[in-house]
């Protein structure tokens, strides 16, 4: 999609040029609503053990980490397999097929695709990749956490 602009609806380009494409790796912290990022040129176990082993630099203090994933691969390797060996207060959990909706960063992807990527413009990969980082640091100024509440006593199960 084209980007709006004031007095043009909403178009599509016939043609563009796709400079590359960009792993985004995100971890949401439930209890405090942020989320920490990293891009990637490619989706590959030790990209993933990368990213992990920075989470788990940034939460030294935690007793267990708790981690929901999909059921990517990249998620299931030898060597995803002796980072846990390695690790054990890092528990993995992985979603049933066609319920990524359970896992609530699968909601944030949703968000920054629309707020980031369906009308954005990106003159190169590193361009990408910036944006979407600095979308990242300006998600975690105002971050909360998702409060799950029940209107109608009801519908309860």
């Amino acid at each position: 999609m084209l980007p709006l602009s004031p007095g043009r609806a909403e178009r599509h380009g016939f043609e563009y040029y796709r400079h590359g494409t960009l792993s985004l790796y995100a971890a949401l912290n439930v209890k405090m609503g942020k989320v920490e990022g990293k891009t990637a040129k490619r989706h590959a176990s030790s990209d993933f053990i990368a990213f992990l082993t920075e989470l788990i630099g940034k939460a030294k203090w935690a007793r267990e980490i708790h981690i929901v994933l999909d059921n990517l691969s990249a998620h299931k390797t030898h060597a995803v397999s002796d980072f846990l060996a390695q690790h054990p207060k890092v528990r993995f959990h992985f979603t049933p097929t066609y319920s990524s909706w359970l896992n609530q960063v699968e909601i944030w992807f949703a968000k920054i695709e629309r707020d980031v990527i369906a009308r954005g413009v990106f003159t190169s990969v590193a361009d990408l990749s910036r944006k979407l980082m600095k979308y990242i640091r300006a998600y975690a100024k105002g971050a909360q956490p998702v409060r799950w509440t029940y209107t109608d006593l009801k519908r309860r199960y």
